[in-house]
């Protein structure tokens, strides 16, 4: 049989597919979970293989040739033929069954995924479940995880990202902090406040909390907790101070009148979370079913997933 000069293609296709139906690499590569470079890549890469350019580029605009109208339809054809084909032996299996493992810090662990985990546990009672709860990042072929969990950007070409979603952040106080202590109006009052903060562990220095306008702020604390930034929460909780961390993690303690907001007015952009897994190794049906729920189930509230 004769070597395709296709073989190995299938992410430059779907990068193809992702570009003309979005219109852009950043849009197809948000869908996809990777970046507009790694996009234009794939596409590039398909264009030299085919002989053909398939689409105009300017430093403004991106359109598809006519001979990228025509090869789309029979891709689009093909990549739904594959994915019907992987759907129709893993029916044929019966029900998803094997082993995950996966990495999530101490935040996104304990009041995002954990919780949601008895509703995967209910719909794949085959799949086994280890879950390394912690904050450092680990290597994940190295330490035999099959997907983590981890803040910010993704800058690891390894790794496939799936952006979960951006999520905020609110300054926070006990009620009874707040009745002792008053309630801050601008970011001059916080070098008034008692502040508990938590210390990075790469520089050992404190997070820097972050607001509107680009500000922020450095509380000089006398109150700090290192590893477990969970820790900051329970010395908030306890009365020591003001904190700022994610909403979801105040969800409960805010309702129940525990917690009070300050600082509204000024908050700033959410920091993200992405599900991330190697990038050579195809997913079992398990970890496949996994990230599924996951992007699905545990991204930011109103996220349904790409």
């Amino acid at each position: 049989m004769a070597h395709s000069p296709l073989a190995g293609t299938l992410p430059n296709l779907e990068a193809f597919c992702r570009t003309f139906e979005t219109g852009s690499f950043s849009k197809a590569a948000q869908v996809s979970g990777v970046t507009p470079q790694a996009t234009s890549r794939s596409v590039a890469r398909l264009e030299q293989a085919l002989g053909i350019t398939l689409f105009r580029r300017t430093t403004r605009s991106l359109s598809p040739t006519p001979a990228a109208r025509d090869y789309y339809d029979r891709c689009a054809r093909a990549l739904a033929l594959l994915s019907d084909g992987e759907r129709q032996l893993e029916k044929r299996g019966g029900v998803a069954e094997g082993q995950v493992r996966i990495s999530v810090p101490t935040t996104y662990g304990h009041h995002r995924l954990l919780p949601a985990l008895a509703s995967f546990a209910e719909r794949y009672p085959k799949i086994k479940v280890d879950i390394g709860v912690s904050n450092q990042n680990v290597d994940l072929v190295r330490g035999g995880f099959d997907l983590a969990i981890r803040r910010g950007t993704i800058r690891d070409k390894t790794l496939v990202a799936r952006k979960l979603g951006d999520f905020s952040l609110g300054v926070y106080g006990s009620s009874a902090y707040i009745a002792r202590a008053g309630i801050p109006k601008s970011l001059d009052d916080l070098a008034h406040h008692e502040c508990v903060t938590f210390v990075m562990p790469s520089s050992g220095r404190a997070l820097p909390w972050s607001f509107a306008g680009g500000k922020s702020f450095v509380p000089a604390a006398r109150y700090r907790c290192m590893e477990d930034v969970l820790g900051v929460l329970s010395l908030a909780k306890s009365g020591l101070g003001l904190v700022q961390v994610f909403d979801f993690l105040v969800e409960e303690p805010l309702q129940r009148g525990a917690l009070v907001e300050v600082l509204a007015h000024l908050r700033g952009p959410g920091r993200s979370f992405s599900l991330v897994y190697p990038k050579p190794v195809k997913p079992t049906p398990a970890v496949r079913a996994m990230i599924d729920f996951i992007v699905q189930h545990a991204g930011a509230p109103g996220r349904t997933g790409t």
